[in-house]
C-alpha cells in the first residue's frame, strides 16, 4: 500500500436531507453514507470534495488521518455557546488550530503533519472515541483546549512566564486522553497539566451536585427544556448541562489555585520524564535479573543431571569428537565445558584436567577440535 487516507464526517444536530446524501453521493461513489455520516478511505486518488466547506454547510465533527503522518479533527459548534474571546486568547499562538465564523456555527479546524506513524491505523473508531469532546465543550468542559494550548507550549510559542489557561485538566476522560494521543500531544507535558483536578475547569461533576443543580430550575424552566425536548431540539441536552454546570460552580465557588507557568509546566514534565524513564531502566534491570536468575537456576539444574550421569557423559563427549565435523566438536567442548564446572563443585580438578590432557593426546591430529580446546582452557 503505497498510500492511505481515511476520511470521516458526522452530522449530530440534524440529520441529512436526502439531496444532501445524493451530493455527498455524487463526490464518491464507494464512501459509507447514512443520514448522519460519511466514511470513506482512499489507497489511491484522493477525496473529490472540501472537509471545510462540508463541515460549514453539513457534518458537525470530521476526522482525517493519512499513513504518511498528518492528522485533522473538525469541529462545528454553535457559536451561542463558545466564548470567543477567551478561546481566541487561549489559542492565539497555537499554530496547528484555525477557528472561524460561519453563519450561526463556530468552526474549529485541528491539523498536525508529521507525526510518527508506527503501525497501520485505518482510522476505523477514531471519530467515535473523540465524538464526546464536542458535547463536553458545549457543556462547558473546556479541556480540549487546554490541550491544545499544550502544543504550542511543546512548539515554545510561549514565554516561561505564560500562565495555563485553566486549572488544570486532570483527571483525563476517554476522549481526552484518545485526543492527546490522537495528536501525539507531548505525554509528559499532559500528565503534568492533568496532576491538578479539573472540577474548576469544566471537569467531572458529581451527582448529588448534578440532582442538586435539576432541582434548583424553576417550574418555567424545566417545562420550557421538556418542551424543547419533545419537539426535537437536540441541543436541550446539551444547554441542561451548562446551566447545571454554571450552578454547581455558583454554589461551590472556591479560590481557584495560583496558575502554573509554562515554566512550572515543563520543569514538572521534565521530572515526570525523568522518573518513566527510571522507572523503564529498573523494569529492564529487574527482567535481565530476573532471567539471569531463571539460567543460573537452569544451567545448576543441568549441572547435577550431568554429575548423575558419571562416566556416560565422559563417552558422549568422545561419540561427539568422533563425529567429525563442526557440530560435533562444539559440542565436545560445550559439554567439557559443563563437567569442567561440574568438576570444579566438587573439587575434582585434577581428575578432570588428567582426562582432558588424555583427550588432547588421542586427538592430536584433530586441529579443528585441538582449537577448540584450546579457548576451553581460556575461558
Amino acid at each position: 500500500m503505497s498510500e492511505y487516507q481515511y476520511y470521516e464526517f458526522q452530522a449530530v444536530d440534524r440529520p441529512l436531507t436526502a439531496g444532501e446524501q445524493q451530493e455527498l453521493r455524487a463526490l464518491s461513489t464507494r464512501a459509507r453514507i447514512t443520514a448522519t455520516s460519511f466514511v470513506n478511505s482512499y489507497e489511491w486518488g484522493d477525496f473529490k470534495g472540501s472537509p471545510s466547506r462540508l463541515v460549514e454547510r453539513m457534518f458537525d465533527l470530521h476526522l482525517y488521518l493519512s499513513n504518511w503522518g498528518s492528522r485533522r479533527f473538525f469541529l462545528r459548534l454553535p457559536k451561542k455557546f463558545v466564548d470567543r474571546i477567551w478561546l481566541n486568547g487561549v489559542l492565539s499562538e497555537v499554530d496547528c488550530v484555525e477557528t472561524r465564523i460561519v453563519g450561526e456555527h463556530f468552526v474549529v479546524e485541528i491539523s498536525r503533519d508529521e507525526l510518527e506513524v508506527e503501525d497501520f491505523d485505518d482510522g476505523a473508531g477514531r471519530l467515535a472515541a473523540l465524538a464526546p469532546l464536542r458535547a463536553n465543550i458545549l457543556a462547558g468542559d473546556l479541556r480540549m483546549f487546554y490541550l491544545l494550548w499544550l502544543t504550542g507550549v511543546e512548539a515554545d510559542a510561549f514565554p516561561d512566564d505564560t500562565p495555563e489557561p485553566l486549572p488544570g485538566v486532570g483527571p483525563l476522560d476517554g476522549a481526552l486522553e484518545a485526543f492527546a494521543e490522537f495528536f501525539q500531544i507531548d505525554s509528559d507535558l499532559v500528565a503534568a497539566a492533568a496532576e491538578r483536578n479539573a472540577q474548576a475547569a469544566g471537569g467531572e461533576l458529581q451527582s448529588s451536585d448534578i440532582d442538586s443543580a435539576i432541582r434548583a430550575l424553576s417550574e418555567k424552566e424545566r417545562l420550557g427544556l421538556l418542551s424543547r425536548l419533545y419537539h426535537g431540539d437536540l441541543l436541550v441536552g446539551v444547554e441542561l448541562r451548562r446551566r447545571v454546570r454554571e450552578s454547581v460552580a455558583e454554589r461551590t465557588r472556591v479560590e481557584p489555585p495560583k496558575a502554573r507557568t509554562v515554566g512550572e509546566l515543563r520543569a514538572r514534565a521534565g521530572e515526570i520524564a525523568a522518573a518513566r524513564e527510571r522507572a523503564a531502566e529498573a523494569a529492564v534491570l529487574a527482567e535481565r535479573e530476573r532471567r539471569e536468575a531463571e539460567a543460573a537456576e537452569a544451567r545448576k539444574k543441568r549441572l547435577a543431571a550431568l554429575a548423575a550421569r558419571g562416566e556416560a557423559a565422559w563417552r558422549e563427549v568422545d561419540t561427539d569428537i568422533e563425529r567429525r565435523n563442526a557440530t560435533g566438536y562444539d559440542r565436545a567442548k560445550s559439554l567439557l565445558a559443563d563437567l569442567r564446572d561440574v568438576a570444579s563443585s566438587q573439587g575434582r580438578m585434577n581428575e578432570f584436567e588428567q582426562r582432558l590432557g588424555a583427550l588432547r593426546q588421542k586427538h592430536a591430529r584433530k586441529a579443528q577440535f585441538i582449537d577448540r580446546l584450546r579457548s576451553l582452557s581460556q575461558s
